[in-house]
């Protein structure tokens, strides 16, 4: 966990100006409903709309020359290919992104937009980042991998600290920050920042009912296969891979968990409309439903919900909160 801290660290420093600080904003409205002193960590309005720019830009800043000219490889359905088509044209290294087949067309031509490659796959996720991470080494590229990557979850990390200069002398008394999980890179460097930094704060992953990967493997007391259904936190859905690194970090900095159904999902998506105007995706608002599921633990102290994402196309989202 130090080692990780440090190279968290290194990263707040190294990733500017490309990569931005974004506001912690508090939210009057969800405060005056929850009883909390509710912040929002608004990455929604980081670069290609998510915080995945944040790792993908700290990976592909340490390839030496050689891997810059070979290129990078990753797999993703959205956030995390964004985040990796940008660094990559700013960086000025080739990228490859694999995703499956039914991914949404307008999420993989905006990738394109930003100059990647795209490969489709009829596969499922996991599958689809296997073969991947195999064709990568077959292809002699880099592999960045959504969340299995220290470097990856380094970049991530950055918001904790943010979060820790951003609370300093505004807020007192930070009792917990809520995040979203899918392979958990994400809570991972989030949780490591926050636990070193702020150790009486609590780190409380949330997850889809519908989605648990990482949450039954954490259960398990090992990675499992975990049957899945249709979520609308597409950005959180998947299995994770055998052996990810995500899985040691979760059990050392997650302090409690929160599961959400659909109807909870939408709900927030809903109220987030309605009480300060942002327009986010499923995944971002799991951890709005989650600080609102156990917001009564937190009464009268100040909580971040970190908003993970904007990117949800126009008719999904109309249709999610009707």
């Amino acid at each position: 966990m130090n080692e990780l801290f440090q190279r968290i660290e290194e990263a707040h420093r190294a990733i500017r100006p490309q990569v931005s600080v974004t506001p912690l904003a508090f939210s009057p409205m969800l405060s005056k409903a929850t009883g909390c002193d509710v912040y929002l960590k608004c990455e929604h309005l980081q670069h290609t709309g998510s915080f995945k720019f944040r790792g993908a830009t700290n990976k592909l800043r340490l390839l030496d020359a050689d891997a810059r000219r070979n290129g990078v490889l990753t797999v993703s359905s959205g956030n995390h290919g964004q985040g990796v088509a940008l660094a990559g044209k700013l960086a000025g290294v080739p990228v490859t992104v694999y995703a499956s087949t039914s991914a949404a067309a307008i999420k993989l031509d905006a990738i394109r937009a930003l100059g990647a490659e795209v490969v489709t796959l009829n596969d499922t996720t996991l599958a689809v980042e296997l073969e991947a991470a195999r064709q990568a080494k077959v292809r002699g590229m880099t592999f960045v991998s959504p969340y299995n990557d220290l470097d990856v979850i380094a970049g991530q990390g950055t918001i904790g600290m943010e979060l820790h200069e951003q609370a300093s002398g505004t807020i007192a008394d930070l009792a917990a920050v809520f995040a979203s999980v899918g392979g958990g890179g994400l809570i991972s460097g989030i949780g490591t920042a926050v636990k070193t930094l702020l150790p009486q704060t609590d780190v409380i992953g949330c997850w889809p009912s519908n989605s648990t990967a990482l949450y039954s493997s954490l259960k398990a007391g090992k990675i499992i296969d975990v049957e899945e259904s249709e979520t609308i936190s597409d950005g959180t859905a998947g299995g994770v891979e055998p052996g990810s690194v995500t899985f040691d970090i979760g059990r050392e900095v997650i302090a409690g968990t929160a599961l959400v159904t659909e109807e909870e999902i939408r709900a927030a998506m809903k109220l987030l409309a309605q009480t300060d105007r942002w327009m986010v995706e499923g995944a971002a608002c799991v951890a709005l439903a989650s600080m609102l599921k156990l917001g009564s633990r937190y009464q009268g102290r100040a909580v971040a919900v970190v908003l993970c994402g904007r990117n949800i196309m126009l008719n999904k989202f109309i249709e999610a909160v009707k």
